[in-house]
């Protein structure tokens, strides 16, 4: 039995920290950061990276999909309050400075803010030798959004019988990485690595179009990330509302179902590190079911995807359940 705890991430600690910086800075906490921009709007922000993904980009010297990682793990972030994505912002450093390579990871940013319809605004290239390892790099990620004051989604409005629909993810996203690579032999990282390396799903365009005509029914948005289902999901729920989550309500990626069996991984904690297939939740009432098959659907259909309907609030503790 393998668990993230072994592969070296201890998501525990990881959390324990998030509540020492809350009692230090006790706005924080969201998927992303709310500043007051004037009497009408706020803006929205959040900065992350890629993880040990990049570890993967380097064994098989394929580096133009991490930027869209990038991109993604932060505007997937960002619109889970409503926002709409403005520009980023990206950080890239290494030991010495590979021109053929940064312009691969460069234009993977470009091609993730073209899919997120913002702006890449700038960044900074840095040269640390001694710092990193020769032929490796980091990536760090900085983006802002703009939403209304009054059509903030920050899952206050979440009851029970609301329902929670999954919207697919297109793989592993960019989590679970130093787990996968302390189970996988390096063979087997080459055999899978152009799976494992499939860019994370940006969700802006489909969540976008959705807000134009579902935001009062549309009362919380959660990015499956760091944390997997059993982080995430209590993040957005009311103290009095329990999260049920049927787990045969769509099927699992096969990829996912590899790593199991592989490392002999708990199915807990398997939802607890991956997406596991769903890579985004909305939490809805149910008159918004009914828009399910209408013109607003069509661009999270696409990818051959259908979203489900995955599991329903009751009424209980601040947490999940997953059930079959």
């Amino acid at each position: 039995m393998t668990t993230y705890k072994q592969a070296g991430v201890d998501i525990n600690k990881g959390n324990i920290l998030v509540q020492k910086i809350k009692k230090l800075v006790p706005e924080i906490g969201g998927f992303s950061g709310l500043y007051p921009l004037d009497k009408r709007y706020y803006l929205s922000a959040s900065t992350d990276g890629v993880g040990t993904k990049l570890k993967l980009a380097f064994l098989l010297n394929k580096h133009d999909t991490v930027g869209i990682d990038l991109v993604a793990m932060n505007v997937n972030d960002v619109i889970c309050c409503g926002a709409k994505p403005l520009f980023f912002l990206d950080y890239y450093a290494c030991s010495k400075l590979d021109l053929r390579i940064a312009e691969q990871v460069i234009k993977g940013i470009n091609e993730g803010c073209k899919q997120a319809g913002c702006i890449l605004l700038g960044g900074e290239t840095a040269e640390m030798p001694g710092l990193y390892q020769e032929g490796e790099y980091d990536l760090a990620g900085f983006a802002v959004g703009i939403v209304e004051k009054d059509k903030v989604i920050d899952g206050r409005k979440i009851k029970p019988g609301d329902l929670i629909i999954g919207l697919p993810s297109s793989g592993l996203h960019s989590n679970g990485f130093s787990l996968v690579r302390k189970i996988f032999t390096e063979n087997e990282l080459l055999k899978y690595g152009r799976e494992l390396l499939t860019p994370t799903k940006i969700y802006v365009r489909e969540v976008m179009s959705l807000l134009h005509v579902t935001r009062y029914t549309l009362h919380g948005i959660c990015h499956i990330t760091g944390g997997g289902f059993f982080d995430n999901i209590p993040r957005i729920l009311p103290k009095n509302c329990q999260a049920v989550v049927h787990k045969n309500s769509w099927q699992v990626p096969e990829i996912f179902r590899l790593i199991q069996r592989k490392g002999k991984i708990p199915e807990k904690e398997m939802f607890r590190v991956f997406n596991m297939g769903i890579g985004m939740v909305l939490v809805v009432s149910p008159t918004f079911v009914r828009g399910l098959h209408s013109h607003s659907w069509g661009k999270v259909r696409r990818g051959g995807q259908e979203p489900k309907i995955i599991g329903e609030i009751i009424r209980g503790e601040q947490a999940i359940k997953i059930i079959e």
